[in-house]
C-alpha cells in the first residue's frame, strides 16, 4: 500500500550557510564598518546581535534574505515581539522548529478527512503518515497540503508504493 510521511525539518547545512552568507554580507556593508555586530548559530538557533535596535532589524532582513536564497522558509519559525538589551548591545533570536506538534499534527490529519480524498492519515510522533491505496490519491493529498494555511514548512518524505 502506497504510503508517505509528512515532517518538518530544517536543513541544517542551508541554515549554516545562509549564517554564513549573511556574515559574509554583514562585513562588507558600509553601514556596519566599525560596528559589533553579529549572527552566530547554535544547533538550530540563530541569534541576531548589533548595537542599536535599528541595526538588529536590519540584521534579521538580512538573513531573512539569505534564507529566502536558500529555501529556508521563516514560517516555522519562533522569535521574541522584545530585543533584549544588555550592555551596550541588543539581540534577539530566531529558532526553527523541528518536527510537527501534536496540535498541529490533528490539524493535518482533519484536513486529509475533510478533503474527501481515499487516504488514511496516523500521527507518529512528530511526524504524519499517509497511506492510500492509489499513488495519485496520495499526490492530490500533497496538492491538498500544499494549498492550506498551514503556518509551517512541511517536506514529504519516504514516498512509497
Amino acid at each position: 500500500m502506497p504510503s508517505f510521511d509528512i515532517v518538518s525539518e530544517v536543513d541544517t547545512v542551508e541554515l549554516r550557510n545562509a549564517v554564513d552568507n549573511a556574515n559574509r554580507e554583514l562585513s562588507s556593508r558600509f553601514d556596519f564598518r566599525g560596528v559589533d555586530a553579529h549572527i552566530d548559530l547554535k544547533e538550530t538557533t540563530v541569534t541576531l546581535a548589533s548595537e542599536s535596535d535599528f541595526q538588529v532589524q536590519q540584521l534579521h532582513d538580512i538573513f531573512a534574505n539569505h534564507c529566502a536564497k536558500r529555501n529556508l522558509s521563516l514560517a516555522g519559525t519562533e522569535s521574541p515581539e522584545e530585543l533584549t538589551h544588555s550592555g551596550k548591545t541588543f539581540s534577539t533570536t530566531v529558532t526553527f522548529k523541528q518536527g510537527i506538534e501534536q496540535p498541529l499534527a490533528k490539524k493535518i490529519v482533519k484536513l486529509l478527512k475533510e478533503s474527501k480524498l481515499k487516504v488514511q492519515a496516523a500521527i507518529q510522533g512528530d511526524k504524519v503518515r499517509v497511506t492510500g491505496k492509489k499513488r495519485d490519491d496520495l499526490q492530490q493529498a500533497m496538492a491538498v497540503l500544499r494549498e492550506s494555511d498551514i503556518e509551517l514548512p512541511l517536506q514529504f518524505e519516504n514516498f512509497r508504493d
